[in-house]
């Protein structure tokens, strides 16, 4: 005992010393780089011959990756690496098998292999290696599993994929017993407790690193997700195993002799290991053989000989002709000053901050570095380059990019890790990163080196980035704040070393210097362009963009430019004289070949200028074309005002002819288009540009789906210029795909402010009746009689499509007894209420003009209506209805059946919260209508001498004296917060600062209501860890809807075998995953967390437990949520192969049965026909239906149901992920199975008819046409963007939609005060009113009849739309005769006379013809 605690001491000293040699060598001033160490050092063992400096030439055999598959084609034969004959002539051979997440160390470990082999040592080695993504791979599997059967050591780092990392330890657990030893690093915890060293034991250390920091994240990440949003934390694993040196010997000396021994040797292979050389992988390996192989006979290798570990320092300045590395900013510019002066570049130059991996340097995989720091440094900049050894990639901004003083260095930063600022592949801490960069205050861009692709492979793949790589270092990044995700390097297939893209390099090179030049430049000399959209073209849509008065915007906009001195010249005196500027002759300006034309560009200097323009002749012939030409010359529309360029974006050119994008070989941009921006580059000379509201088409222009080539289109367009994008908030799907598409920053924009909906018209007649009946409602002759008022008023409404079993008018209601004419009753006031009650965007909103606390009152209601329990917020309406013994839920469910005591009483309550929210937003705005900050001890104090708070006493007053106070308080400060957050004026300053090549602090996209973490205004918007959906809180929520939606249905017992299930990115964001959980609900699995929080497993529920059949879902994923989602689609997929597989009775599991027969009919494995997940090809996005509709092209609906299913039919298989298969057959197989049809919404902002997108996917008549019995599947929507979630039909919906919006006076007043714009968001929602009728039959009669009476009967109306667009009148005058046209509106001849009257009225408008003249 004494002896053994004496050695543990001993080696505790030991182990101490190595953990402090990197402390002292941080204390030096300055270090040795690896170069200068490789000269002097010796090898692995002492004495050894020292290996030459060279790479051996089969190392870098080319860019190959051997045949293209998928992915990540397996190269395993490359990596083996096996002695020859005369290698192993007497020696014990040691076999070595190792798994890791990046290549980098496949050319050290090959070079230490074969100098082993090379020495005349005792041992020799075999070597193979695999990278973790090839384990995929069936094949491979089998190959690794045969591999291990005789190692003796396997070795694995940075395994961080859940899946994968199962199926490792599924392959090496069952081998551990027989291994000799099992490293493990910086992975799962599952993969580390795989690793062995003789008696030592990483698990067994209790409180040690492996047991702390797993659960520490594990916790972190279990507290967010059960608060209903994704993880914002996580820990640094590879960081906390570097502390292992620091804190093992405070263990050791607990441990007996061996475990100690055991432990340093683990030690020092871990050090080994990071410090990445050849000759380190060397000393590992002879270490480890030496002690733990037992065919080595003891003492044959001379452990003391094998040098320790020479690792390059934590971390530190590196530059790869600098003769050390550094401490200091001050240290490395003492030396770097020379450098400069050596190459030419100016002192005052930009400087780029890099942030580097250690991992590459260390193991001389550098390559791309060194080619970017050439690349920056010839084009002129300065280049300061930090790194660490660790996962926090902050540590070098904080201790390198700063000078003494603190002051900031560089310019501009570009991350080389493509990691997540801090946190790497394992997790991430966005509030830790955000403080950093927010203190630098420098455009943040992270580069991507592709780590599961060979170069070769990703230049084949039309998805372009892997979709892990996509998920960890695309997506996690974003919410840093990191733009411009540029593909910068690519693994050669052979080798394993990563070879730098030069010409991808020098655009990342070009890209940071822009930006830095912005740093630089004054605002005088600045030139910006802005882009204006319109579409679609030719209809009074110039300057189109979601929520947005885009005139009343950039008016703005211009005026604070000018004011923080940029060169702004002629700006008109108001809105209206922008808006004629730009289309020319008001009496003719909504054309666009009466746009005003700012440049003519020939087609010499187009050719000239343009890269690309040959490319473009496959579909666009010669140029000028036909689009934005006039026959000879190139147009582009706009006008400059001095160095600011207000251009109009070209269309995508098939808007005419949507059939031919269908048929096309291959799309791209026309001649108009590419020379649009290169007038801006070339011609204009701009030094930024602005996208103006949401959204353009360049982003949505051929391409990869994420990681761009040099030939896709969104590249070639933006070329090297910033691009910044002024995007709607609640849409962070859409700005997504800008982001990394068309590499835009993205400041978010506020949609407008909301009001209820309220009544009007008959409604509101309907709701005076309802009052009246509740105050005579006993009274048996006065109380009949209104209600048969009541019924008959209803079906004037249309009511009596929304409420089952409402009375025929002619029915006696005194023969109905009283409780029956309440529930009549009860079931209208519902109705009303719900469409009183819905909020509605009023008008349009405008940068620079926030919304007023008046203005804020509807949408604080509804953000009160959430509870936060992460938060420890309860929902007002919730404290309330707690106040009278009842909670919401119940009043909720009570109401929906009609009964007329919960109705009124979820009136009240509704009226008391709506009181409660005026009282705060009279209490917080000053007298001249300005939010203050509360002062909370003041309001305690007036609380508690006058009674209660203002808001309580709001509520007393609406009928609820017993509400408790102090839930009250939490909720009103919190409310009072989001007040001030709504008001704030940020999208203006957010502009400013990128234009002064600031940071952009990032936030969420989304619904301010569900989460106002999107508020302020003015960030760059990003979405979310695609791993931490579906969260707790949406499984929850999905449970609530699939029971609603099997209720309507299932009420004799039936269930429907098959649903037709709509995904999209923006929804499953706002809702952290709601409908991605239903899905699963709906076939009866659960998301599984797995040891880090992350979603990436599932599990079926046991049928005895479901209680019903499992439901066969077909998804329909749209374009946006298959790029921002594909990992959740694996795991849909790998969920419905669950179900198909399982061992059930059919009559119980409608997956399998379904599968089954497919099977049959196709002569395919049960798995292959369990294929429910379809998407766009990769690049493509929408059915294209929305496109005709929109254009009112005259194409036959069954033309376009056909089109559908060719653009939606493309399968992904979780077994080959990543990948999208033509198997449109299969996708009409499952479709005619299905027997409804199902989206979500989730917002009050977006609704059915406020875009296209949602019944350009719906599948309802392709059902119909595809199923045996050509029966219509019933169609329904989930409606969660209140507190008390509803599912409707399609049709009820639609209805509702038209209720509070296209019939509503609030509605179309508000629209008509924001003249032109207002006037074409009217004709829109007619027009996309009508999509549902093309899509589904979905709109009844009165929808049209009534807009009709609207707009056109009602000539006051009809002159101020005219007046202002009549342009967007005509196309919604061809919309109504459209509608008759195809059999969706029944209507008169005079109401058909009427409209083509209208119609040449608004031909001889546009003319200018005027008749009375």
């Amino acid at each position: 005992e004494s002896e053994g605690s004496s050695s543990a001491k001993a080696l505790a000293q030991t182990l101490t010393a190595i953990g402090a040699a990197s402390v002292a060598l941080r204390g030096s001033k300055r270090r040795e780089t690896r170069r200068g160490l490789r000269k002097t050092q010796r090898v692995a063992v002492v004495d050894a011959e020292v290996m030459s400096p060279g790479v051996e030439s089969e190392e870098m055999a080319g860019l190959g990756g051997g045949s293209f598959s998928g992915f990540t084609g397996s190269n395993v034969s490359q990596r083996r690496v096996v002695p020859n004959a005369k290698q192993s002539e007497g020696r014990v051979k040691v076999k070595v098998v190792y798994v890791v997440l990046e290549s980098q160390y496949q050319a050290s470990m090959t070079a230490a292999v074969k100098q082993i082999n090379k020495s005349g040592g005792p041992i020799c080695a075999e070597c193979v290696g695999y990278l973790l993504e090839e384990i995929r791979n069936p094949e491979t599997v089998e190959e690794l599993r045969k591999d291990l059967e005789d190692a003796n050591i396997f070795v694995c780092s940075l395994i961080f994929v859940q899946e994968l990392a199962e199926k490792l330890v599924e392959l090496v657990a069952p081998q551990r017993d027989r291994l000799d030893a099992c490293l493990c690093f910086p992975s799962m915890p599952e993969v580390m407790k795989l690793n062995k060293l003789g008696t030592f034991d990483l698990t067994k250390l209790t409180g040690g690193p492996l047991g702390s920091f797993a659960e520490q994240i594990k916790e972190a990440r279990n507290k967010t997700l059960q608060a209903g949003k994704p993880a914002a934390s996580g820990g640094a694993f590879q960081d906390s195993l570097l502390k292992l040196v620091r804190t093992l010997p405070k263990v050791l000396k607990f441990l007996p002799g061996d475990q100690a021994k055991d432990a340093r040797t683990f030690i020092l292979s871990l050090q080994h290991w990071l410090g990445g050389t050849p000759e380190n992988v060397e000393a590992m390996l002879l270490r480890v053989a030496g002690q733990y192989v037992p065919a080595v006979t003891p003492g044959a290798i001379d452990l003391d000989r094998i040098m320790e570990p020479v690792v390059l320092p934590d971390s530190g300045i590196w530059h790869p002709l600098a003769p050390a590395i550094y401490d200091t900013y001050e240290e490395y510019m003492e030396w770097y000053k020379g450098h400069l002066n050596f190459v030419g570049v100016p002192q005052d130059a930009p400087m780029i901050g890099v942030i580097l991996q250690k991992s590459h340097i260390s193991t001389k995989d550098d390559g791309h570095y060194v080619s970017l720091i050439q690349e920056l440094e010839s084009r002129g900049a300065r280049v300061l380059c930090g790194y660490t050894g660790g996962l926090d990639f902050s540590l070098p901004l904080r201790e390198y990019f700063v000078n003494r003083v603190g002051g900031t260095e560089v310019d501009a930063m570009v991350n080389l890790t493509g990691f997540s600022l801090v946190g790497g592949p394992a997790s991430q801490d966005a509030k830790k990163a955000k403080e950093a960069l927010m203190k630098i205050n420098r455009p943040y861009m992270v580069s991507v080196p592709l780590v599961f692709q060979s170069f070769t492979e990703w230049q084949q793949s039309q998805l372009g980035l892997h979709p892990v790589q996509v998920a960890l270092q695309v997506s996690l990044p974003e919410i840093d704040g990191a733009i411009e995700p540029l593909i910068y390097a690519g693994r050669d297939g052979t080798s394993g070393r990563t070879i730098p893209m030069q010409d991808r390099i020098g655009t990342v090179a070009t890209r940071a210097l822009n930006w830095a030049r912005l740093r630089q430049k004054p605002n005088a000399e600045k030139k910006l362009a802005i882009c204006l959209f319109q579409f679609p073209p030719d209809k009074g849509n110039v300057g189109t963009a979601a929520y947005l008065d885009v005139f009343g915007s950039i008016f703005s906009v211009l005026g604070r430019l000018k004011e923080e001195g940029y060169t702004v010249e002629g700006i008109p005196e108001d809105i209206e004289g922008l808006q004629k500027s730009i289309l020319e002759d008001p009496l003719e300006q909504y054309s666009m070949a009466d746009l005003n034309v700012e440049y003519r560009m020939s087609v010499d200097e187009y050719e000239q200028l343009c890269p690309y323009a040959e490319d473009l002749r496959e579909n666009w012939g010669p140029p000028p074309g036909t689009l934005n030409t006039d026959g000879r010359d190139l147009l582009v529309y706009g006008k400059r005002f001095g160095n600011i360029f207000l251009g109009v974006q070209p269309t995508f050119g098939y808007e005419g002819d949507p059939m031919r994008l269908l048929f096309a070989k291959s799309a791209s941009p026309h001649h108009g288009f590419a020379a649009f921006y290169t007038y801006l580059e070339f011609v204009f000379g701009a030094d930024a540009l602005l996208h103006f509201g949401t959204h353009g088409s360049l982003e949505f222009m051929p391409g990869k789906q994420v990681g761009m080539s040099g030939s896709c289109y969104p590249d070639r367009l933006i070329s090297v210029l910033p691009n910044l994008y002024y995007y709607a908030a609640n849409n962070p799907s859409e700005a997504t795909i800008a982001k990394r598409r068309s590499y835009a920053s993205t400041i978010s924009y506020l949609t407008p402010p909301a009001e209820n909906a309220g009544l009007y018209k008959g409604l509101n007649e309907l709701s005076e009746l309802v009052k009246s009946y509740q105050g005579l409602r006993e009274n048996e002759q006065r109380g009949a009689s209104i209600v048969a008022s009541i019924v008959a008023t209803a079906r004037q409404c249309n009511l009596d499509k929304d409420i089952e079993d409402l009375p025929q008018e002619d029915e006696d209601m005194k023969a109905v007894p009283i409780d029956e004419r309440d529930l009549i009753v009860g079931k209208v006031y519902r109705r009303l209420m719900e469409i009183e009650s819905r909020a509605l965007p009023m008008g349009l909103h405008r940068i620079g003009v926030p919304p007023t606390a008046e203005e804020s009152v509807a949408t604080l209601v509804n953000i009160a209506q959430l509870d936060r329990p992460e938060l420890g917020v309860k929902g007002l309406p919730n404290i309330i209805a707690a106040s009278v013994g009842l909670n919401a839920e119940q009043v909720y469910r009570s109401a929906d059946k009609g009964n007329l005591e919960d109705v009124s009483r979820l009136q009240e309550i509704t009226e008391a919260c709506r009181a409660a929210v005026r009282t705060l937003v009279a209490e917080s705005t000053n007298s001249q209508g300005r939010v203050e900050e509360p002062n909370f001890v003041v309001q305690d104090m007036m609380s508690f001498l006058y009674g209660g708070s203002p808001w309580k006493k709001a509520i007393d007053a609406a009928g609820f004296p017993n509400v408790n106070e102090d839930d009250l308080k939490p909720l009103f400060v919190y409310l009072q917060s989001c007040l001030k957050l709504i008001v704030c004026n940020n999208e203006l300053p957010g502009l400013l600062k990128a234009l002064n090549g600031e940071y952009i602090e990032p936030g969420p996209g989304g619904d301010p209501i569900r989460n106002p973490d999107v508020l302020p205004t003015g960030k760059n918007m990003h979405a979310l860890d695609p791993q931490s959906i579906p969260t707790k809180a949406a499984v929850d929520t999905a449970y609530v809807v699939v029971e609603r939606l099997l209720e309507r249905l299932g009420k004799d017992g039936e269930f429907p075998e098959s649903i037709a299930f709509t995904l999209w990115g923006t929804d499953n964001i706002k809702t952290y995953g709601e409908s991605l959980a239903q899905v699963l609900a709906l076939i009866g699995c659960r998301p599984v967390p797995d040891s880090l929080g992350r979603v990436n497993k599932v599990e079926l529920i046991p049928l005895e437990q479901l209680g019903r059949p499992r439901i066969d879902v077909v998804c329909n994923c749209s374009g946006v949520f298959r790029d921002l989602f594909i990992n959740q689609m694996n795991l849909l997929d790998r969920a419905i192969k669950m179900a198909a597989e399982a061992d059930e009775p059919i009559e119980q599991n409608f997956v399998r049965k379904h599968t089954l027969d497919q099977a049959a009919e196709f002569n395919i494995s049960v798995r292959q026909a369990a294929t429910r997940v379809f998407s766009n090809a990769a690049g493509s996005y929408s059915a294209n239906v929305a496109l005709a509709v929109e254009n009112g092209t005259n194409v036959d609906e069954e033309a376009l149901q056909k089109q559908f299913v060719t653009r939606k039919g493309f399968a992904l298989s979780s077994d080959n992920p990543g990948e999208l298969t033509e198997s449109s057959e299969l996708f009409k197989s499952a479709l005619s199975k299905v027997d409804l049809t199902f989206q979500n919404l989730d917002s009050s902002e977006i609704s059915l008819t406020d875009v296209s997108h949602y019944f350009d996917n719906d599948p309802t008549k392709v059902v119909q046409n595809l199923r045996k019995d050509g029966k219509k599947p019933s169609a329904f929507i989930a409606d969660t963007t209140t507190a008390n979630a509803q599912v409707r039909s399609l049709s009820a919906q639609v209805r509702l939609d038209s209720r509070t919006k296209l019939l509503n006076p609030k509605f179309y007043e508000a629209s008509l005060k924001g003249g032109y714009e207002g006037v074409r968001e009217i004709s829109k929602r007619l027009r996309y009113t009508f999509g549902w009728s093309t899509t589904a039959g979905a709109v009844d009669n009165f929808v049209y009849e009534d807009s009709n009476d609207t707009y056109i009967a009602d000539e006051d109306i009809r002159k101020r739309m005219m007046d202002k667009n009549p342009e967007a009148l005509r196309d919604m005058v061809q919309t109504f005769l459209e509608a008759h046209a195809k059999g969706h509106w029944e209507t008169s001849d005079a109401n058909l006379d009427r409209l083509k009257d209208v119609y040449q009225e608004c031909e001889d408008k546009i003319e200018g013809v005027d008749f009375s003249a």
